[in-house]
C-alpha cells in the first residue's frame, strides 16, 4: 500500500523530504504536484520504474518519458542544447514546458526514444519539487499522471492513492494541483514544433498562442 505524505507548499517538512527521497533512491515510484498536473517519478536509470511507469500510464517506449531537472545548469549534461535551443529554455525555465531534445551519452538508452533518441527534459516552478530534487542531488524520471481511459491528469491527491494505492510506493500531496499538463515543444527541428498544448503560454517561446 502506497504511503501518503502531506507537505507544506511553500516550506515542505525536511523530514519527509528525507523520506521520499529514500523511497526514490531505493527504487520506488512516487507520485507528486507540480505547478502543472501531478507526475509520476522515480529514479532515471532504473529498468524495473520504467517499466511499472509505462504500465500505469499505458504507453509503449515510443512515449517520450521527462527528465525533471533544478535549473539550467543541469540540461546540458543530460541533452544537446544550442544556444538558440538555450534561448528558449531560458525564457520560460523554471515553467510549465517539457521540451523535448536528442539525449546524451549520460542517459541510459532504455529512458530514450527508441528511433529518435530524444528525451523530454523539464525544470518546474514548484517548491516542493525543487526541494525533493535539491535533497536527492539528482534529476528524476516524470510522466504526468493521466491514467489509460483519463482524458486530464488526476488532481486529487486522495483519489490518486485510492487508485494507485498498490501501483506506487509513495503519494505526496502538497496543496491544490490543476488538471492541466505541461506544454510540450519539440526543439530537435529546424523550429519549435508544438506537440502538446498544455498549461505553459507559447507567447513567451515566439509561438502564436
Amino acid at each position: 500500500m502506497a504511503q501518503y505524505f502531506s507537505l507544506f507548499p511553500e516550506n515542505p517538512q525536511p523530514r519527509l523530504l528525507r523520506q521520499a527521497a529514500e523511497i526514490i533512491r531505493d527504487g520506488g515510484l512516487v507520485v507528486f504536484p507540480t505547478d502543472s498536473a501531478y507526475a509520476l517519478a522515480g529514479q532515471t536509470g532504473d529498468a524495473h520504474l520504467i517499466d511499472r511507469i509505462r504500465r500505469i500510464r499505458g504507453v509503449d517506449d515510443r512515449h517520450h518519458l521527462t527528465l525533471m531537472v533544478r535549473d539550467l545548469s543541469e540540461i546540458a549534461h543530460y541533452a544537446r542544447v544550442d544556444n538558440a535551443q538555450y534561448r528558449l529554455l531560458k525564457a520560460v525555465t523554471p515553467g510549465p514546458y517539457t521540451f523535448i531534445l536528442e539525449g546524451t551519452k549520460e542517459l541510459p538508452r532504455r529512458v530514450l526514444h527508441p528511433k529518435r533518441k530524444t528525451i523530454g527534459i523539464r525544470c518546474p516552478s514548484h517548491p516542493v519539487v525543487a526541494a525533493l530534487l535539491g535533497e536527492l542531488n539528482e534529476p528524476m524520471l516524470t510522466s504526468t499522471l493521466i491514467l489509460p481511459g483519463d482524458d486530464l491528469p488526476l488532481t486529487d491527491a486522495e483519489e490518486i492513492r485510492e487508485r494507485l494505492e498498490k501501483l506506487v510506493d509513495l503519494v505526496i500531496e502538497a496543496g491544490g494541483c490543476g488538471p492541466e499538463a505541461t506544454t510540450v515543444v519539440d526543439l530537435t527541428g529546424g523550429a519549435p514544433e508544438v506537440i502538446r498544448r498544455g498549461l505553459g503560454p507559447l507567447g513567451p517561446l515566439g509561438l502564436d498562442d
